[in-house]
């Protein structure tokens, strides 16, 4: 959710932004969870394996998982006010320790949002140092920076490989105008809502990245306007983006990986609050499933889409789990979870976590996704 701003100038322009924990969205109080959703099917309830220790001074908002070698599983947090990560192993919600701090240095943080895993390296987006800080696991050793030049208020992030050590990244930048920062830009600038870079890494492992432009419909019915979470399926050339502004229309719209709009959306009204966290469920047949978050309060709603129609699939709550920012999903077998798990950011200060053989065996999903 779009959080209140600092003003920090803004690299190579006179231009002042300030910005939110995902695109400033007014301040109104998340409606109550409604027993059904219209466009999708009424919730089940699955209880969560765990809930952690609350820590509220982090304001947490996304969620990343790695695996090393050795099996060891991490459950990696950003956190927006105390502006470092939190790293919790991922089978019980134990915190296991913080990296970072406040600043502009290597290995500092100003308003960390967006984060990804791709192998060994860690992506975290930092909307107010308007940049990405790449990492390498597990001592969180610094690898470098990019998009200093070119963000603004960005958000969140999708790493996709095209190729052995290149890879291709897609960030949000939800800038926004106004005394308060919650005015929308003209349609003519939503064409900057999502910006890519190429990245590569020599056998060294630094980090060499390049600006590939920006993209966004700017149609009044169908522009991106407050953009954080995003998520990809290579096999399917797609790219599910959220727009949080309830004040037009909060869902997740289609885009193709070129940048195109495809004028598909999820199926109206399936979100009673803001579209927020988005990750894709994969099954050994080329079918699966997204799960999208309704960031609704006292309790969170999961979406389930078929991953080829993107026709509803299912939903569900947990019996704690609310107000959800982030989402991440493991489909790797772990002690404690032999299908894998979802985790949820719940409330901004702890993380959830979900079994997914139960949430397949509640949702009738196809069970070799977690065999």
């Amino acid at each position: 959710m779009h959080s209140p701003i600092r003003l920090l100038p803004v690299v190579l322009g006179a231009l002042i932004v300030a910005a939110c924990s995902t695109a400033p969205a007014p301040q109104t109080p998340a409606p109550a969870a409604p027993a059904t959703v219209a466009g999708t099917p009424a919730p089940v309830e699955i209880a969560e394996r765990y809930v952690s220790k609350e820590t509220p001074a982090e304001e947490l908002d996304s969620l990343a998982t790695w695996q090393s070698e050795d099996g060891l599983a991490w459950l990696i947090a950003t956190g927006k006010s105390s502006h470092r990560l939190s790293v919790y192993d991922a089978q019980d919600g134990t915190l296991l320790k913080t990296f970072g701090g406040e600043g502009n240095g290597q290995g500092q943080f100003d308003r960390p949002n967006g984060i990804a895993v791709h192998g060994d390296f860690v992506f975290v987006v930092e909307r107010d140092n308007h940049r990405v800080q790449v990492l390498k696991l597990p001592d969180f050793d610094f690898v470098g920076f990019f998009g200093e030049k070119e963000l603004r208020s960005p958000y969140g992030l999708w790493v996709n490989e095209t190729e052995p050590g290149e890879l291709e990244v897609y960030v949000t930048d939800s800038f926004m105008y106004g005394k308060k920062f919650d005015e929308v830009p003209p349609l003519e600038e939503l064409n900057q809502r999502v910006r890519r870079y190429r990245v590569q890494f020599d056998q060294a492992g630094r980090l060499r990245a390049n600006y590939g432009g920006s993209f966004g419909d700017t149609k009044e019915a169908t522009a991106l306007r407050m953009v954080e979470s995003i998520g990809g399926d290579r096999a399917n050339d797609r790219l599910l983006i959220a727009d949080e502004d309830r004040r037009h229309e909060s869902t997740l719209r289609e885009y193709s990986f070129s940048g195109q709009y495809t004028g598909r959306s999820l199926p109206q009204d399936s979100f009673a609050a803001e579209a927020e966290g988005v990750a894709l469920w994969t099954c050994p047949d080329g079918g699966g499933y997204w799960i999208a978050v309704d960031q609704l309060a006292p309790l969170t709603l999961f979406h389930l889409f078929d991953r080829v129609t993107l026709a509803p699939r299912g939903t569900f709550r947990g019996d704690v789990t609310a107000h959800t920012d982030g989402v991440a999903l493991h489909a790797a077998a772990m002690p404690g979870f032999p299908g894998g798990a979802l985790f949820a950011v719940h409330d901004d200060k702890a993380v959830t976590a979900f079994d997914l053989r139960e949430v397949a065996r509640q949702l009738h999903l196809a069970q070799d996704c977690v065999d």
